[in-house]
């Protein structure tokens, strides 16, 4: 494991202290070698230029991860536990959309996007996120809630309660497991983001990654100091989030791992 974890981090160490070096410091020849002088400006300039796709990047994973969390928990609800005629064909159908390549339908995808006229950037973005969200989304919760004894459904019917009373009062207070592993899902997968980003965003209105990509000059890398930098800036929130909800995480999945 300790070997597993050193090749795991070499990319890191060596991502850290380039992002530390000037320019004729930061080279290819000398990737593994400290800097020879610590200097803070690489982070200053890659803040600097990555700070307003950041605060996009936010403004898109944050919706898109709460909005895809909340219909995938409805969905997994009403397929789970509320049952109806089809409710097994509608689930197939729902995953179908989990094998489809992004690539296969990105200039259809684009086509039909300009003629609902939405708006490219943010807008477009959030909402592309929540519709790619829900399939796995359903499934977490789909495989959660038949975890969920039936004597809670029957007592709540007992008691006078529909299918969305329910859900409020009974289901929703005890999905906080799944939730947990849904947001933390849906916020990396957002935040991570390239494709939808280039075709749907430009360097004005679009997330993080595509100003990292921006940034770095693409295959022409010359400074590599503030590229550097500039990655594991990127890369910090979502690193945060496991870091603080790891174990939730784990925990959330092995919640519906099992029945009974």
């Amino acid at each position: 494991m300790i070997l597993f974890v050193l090749v795991v981090l070499t990319p890191v160490y060596v991502l850290f202290v380039t992002s530390f070096k000037g320019a004729g410091d930061a080279s290819p020849a000398r990737a593994w070698n400290l800097p020879e002088v610590w200097i803070l400006d690489n982070w200053i300039g890659a803040w600097n230029a990555l700070a307003p796709s950041i605060g996009r990047s936010f403004m898109i994973v944050i919706p898109s991860a709460i909005i895809s969390a909340f219909l995938g928990s409805l969905n997994g609800y009403v397929l789970s536990l509320w049952r109806f005629r089809g409710a097994n064909l509608v689930f197939t159908l729902i995953l179908f959309g989990m094998f489809i390549p992004y690539q296969a339908v990105m200039i259809p995808l684009l086509e039909l996007m300009l003629g609902a006229g939405v708006p490219s950037g943010v807008p477009s973005l959030i909402l592309l996120h929540i519709i790619y969200g829900i399939p796995i989304t359903t499934l977490i919760f789909r495989n959660y809630y038949q975890t969920v004894p039936t004597e809670l459904i029957e007592a709540g019917r007992v008691d006078g309660a529909g299918m969305l009373r329910t859900y409020w009062s009974i289901i929703l207070p005890i999905s906080l497991p799944s939730f947990v592993v849904v947001l933390i899902w849906q916020f990396t997968n957002a935040w991570n983001d390239f494709l939808f980003a280039v075709f749907f965003s430009s360097s004005q209105n679009g997330p993080v990654t595509l100003a990292l990509n921006n940034l770095a000059n693409g295959a022409l890398l010359q400074d590599y100091g503030i590229s550097m930098a500039g990655a594991l800036l990127a890369s910090l929130p979502p690193l945060v989030v496991y870091i603080l909800l790891g174990k939730y995480f784990v925990g959330g999945l092995m919640a519906g791992s099992v029945k009974g």
